[in-house]
């Protein structure tokens, strides 16, 4: 029933993640466990984009099945990736037009843009989300109902855990979808700023660590993910290798965790761990030439 084998380990991760939510819920906090059930809340997040692009089942209802479970640990109706992912984010990839753009604000990366980034972007779609809503409404009335039955399901689910025993559900529920929710965005900051998006193969930062993209679901290698959507995320590794030598070097970062300690932790007193806008010497370059 599965497209792709590899999507055993999605379905793993997801009852891993369902399985900690009932642990947790049972048998009480441990801190460990806890940083555990984080960690599946940003593969949670990861896996939304994924079945987005490629959904995993053969299956139509299978599909929609998965949609209302991812969306559970998620914290957002998963239907919300296709108008503000792929029919914008994709069209655009970070130029003027696109909602999640890195430098709407700010052409400054700095821990300051970094974390203000999901807020700000979160905001902005918002709108595009209601536009698709009215759309199919009027063009796909089922989609339409199957859509807004993820908020229902969503919230509800919400609701009831609340309503059993409230800290419980702001700990092991809300805290983990939110947590999700904001590593989405952040993971779509530093993978765009500062880099060129003009450029055809220097629109993106990849992290190339085989420990990183075993983690996230190869999500690290994303150039080649705006080059090729629709591929599947097992097979990301090996068509990455076929533009690798048209990136430049300093887009190819090893690990996610050592980008954010050079970049936004040792930068502010460390000047040559500052990334440089190639966004801005390209806008530069062309005004030389302009006024030459």
């Amino acid at each position: 029933m599965l497209k792709y084998k590899a999507d055993l380990k999605t379905i793993l991760f997801l009852s891993m993640t369902a399985s900690m939510l009932f642990i947790q819920w049972n048998f009480g906090f441990h801190i460990a466990a806890y940083i555990f059930s984080l960690y599946l809340a940003v593969t949670v997040a990861v896996i939304a984009h994924n079945h987005n692009h490629v959904p995993m089942w053969k299956s139509k209802f299978l599909n929609n099945v998965t949609d209302y479970w991812i969306t559970l640990f998620y914290g957002f109706p998963i239907f919300a990736w296709t108008p503000t992912h792929n029919k914008n984010h994709h069209k655009f990839n970070n130029r003027d037009g696109d909602y999640t753009i890195t430098y709407r604000v700010s052409e400054k990366n700095n821990i300051f843009t970094l974390l203000s980034y999901p807020t700000i972007s979160s905001y902005f779609q918002q709108n595009p989300i209601v536009v698709y809503l009215k759309f199919l409404y009027a063009n796909k009335r089922a989609k339409f109902f199957i859509s807004i039955f993820q908020y229902v399901t969503l919230g509800l689910f919400i609701i009831i855990a609340l309503m059993i025993d409230w800290q419980k559900a702001i700990l092991y529920v809300i805290i983990p979808q939110q947590f999700a929710l904001f590593s989405v965005l952040i993971f779509n900051y530093i993978q765009h700023v500062h880099a060129d998006e003009e450029s055809d193969y220097n629109h993106s930062r990849n992290f190339v660590s085989p420990a990183t993209n075993f983690l996230l679901f190869n999500n690290g290698f994303h150039t080649i993910h705006h080059f090729r959507a629709s591929i599947h995320w097992s097979e990301i590794p090996e068509a990455h290798k076929t533009i690798d030598h048209l990136i430049e070097p300093h887009l190819k970062e090893r690990g996610f965790w050592p980008y954010i300690i050079k970049a936004y932790i040792i930068a502010p007193f460390n000047k040559s761990f500052r990334t440089k806008s190639m966004r801005l010497e390209r806008i530069s370059k062309q005004k030389e030439v302009k006024s030459s």
